[in-house]
């Protein structure tokens, strides 16, 4: 695929792969448009309707599930108190992971265990519970398929990190609303960023605002929004899995006049997995991880998500875990 042609995503039938086409989108873009995953239209309707119900709530009730209060960086952020390389970022959101007891890091474990807790809940909307972890649970399924097709399509064991995703995998899933440009004019909805795990499946609600970096490295094509599709990127740790011969891609979201809702889902193994490299064919023709020092990439992941919560989160990581500073 030429840059020059490079207007829109690869779109991609999970329902019937075509793993040549999966193997170009992933290695030259590392971003394409999934259907043929199974998930109904009615439930992401569903969950883009209880999204739009927590941000309804009162702003007490919201603020009452502030991230600030959790050492495990769970809950409600305010809009303007996220930071993307230093830089705030125009949204607020509900971080929703796995519902499980809280590990307080022992002696000699790593503070990345800090990332593994319990949720917050609005009380005045019950089925968010319900709906956020029932969403969690299937596209874990869809993600899982779709892990083992893109590794059969470099030629690599379908099955290889299996063991990586056993037990309690770090998946989680956002919420977030765009209210439109900052007061002071600021574009940055979400800044340039890469992912720190696996895959990320994106719902949206329609509205224009994201945007990836071309493959030349010399700017940004907007994703048009096909109804029913997700949009996948690849993460840091499939760069990782290949040395460099799959890459995360640099992505943004620039801010609307209006309104924007988003869900995505990030799927990731289990925080203790360390990511060996993959054995596959074309391994010879890898360039290597990319190389910044402002972000270096952890071959085990838990080290990897938490430099990303640490980095976008300072007043949680101020309040509860100053040490990682």
């Amino acid at each position: 695929m030429s840059v020059a042609t490079l207007s829109a995503l690869p779109v991609i039938d999970l329902a019937h792969v075509d793993r040549e086409a999966l193997h170009r989108a992933a290695r030259d873009v590392g971003f394409f448009q999934l259907t043929g995953h199974g998930v109904s239209q009615s439930e992401m309707d569903e969950l883009l309707r209880v999204s739009r119900a927590f941000f309804a709530l009162p702003e007490a009730d919201r603020l009452a599930l502030d991230n600030r209060n959790s050492p495990h960086y769970r809950g409600y952020t305010r809009v303007g108190t996220e930071l993307t390389r230093g830089t705030r970022d125009w949204r607020d959101q509900l971080d929703i992971g796995e519902e499980l007891p809280p590990h307080v890091p022992g002696r000699g474990e790593p503070a990345y265990w800090w990332l593994e807790g319990p949720n917050q809940w609005p009380s005045d909307l019950p089925e968010l519970r319900t709906t956020a972890l029932d969403w969690i649970a299937r596209l874990s399924t869809v993600a899982d398929h779709l892990l083992h097709e893109l590794l059969a399509a470099i030629g690599a064991p379908p099955d290889f990190y299996d063991d990586a995703f056993a037990g309690h995998p770090r998946s989680h899933l956002k919420l977030i609303r765009y209210p439109g440009r900052a007061p002071q004019g600021d574009d940055q909805g979400v800044g340039i960023h890469k992912d720190y795990g696996f895959l990320t499946l994106l719902l949206t609600d329609g509205v224009s605002g994201l945007q990836v970096e071309d493959p030349s490295g010399e700017g940004y094509i907007d994703v048009p929004h096909i109804p029913g599709a997700f949009v996948v990127n690849l993460g840091e740790l499939l760069e990782v899995a290949t040395n460099g011969y799959l890459k995360a891609t640099n992505h943004r979201v620039v801010g609307t006049p209006g309104e924007r809702y988003s869900a995505p889902f990030f799927y990731n193994p289990r925080l203790d997995a360390r990511i060996e490299p993959v054995p596959f064919p074309h391994a010879a023709q890898a360039t290597g991880v990319t190389q910044d020092p402002s972000n270096p990439l952890h071959a085990e992941f838990g080290f990897n998500e938490l430099k990303g919560w640490v980095r976008a989160h300072p007043e949680v990581t101020s309040r509860h875990h100053p040490e990682l500073l």
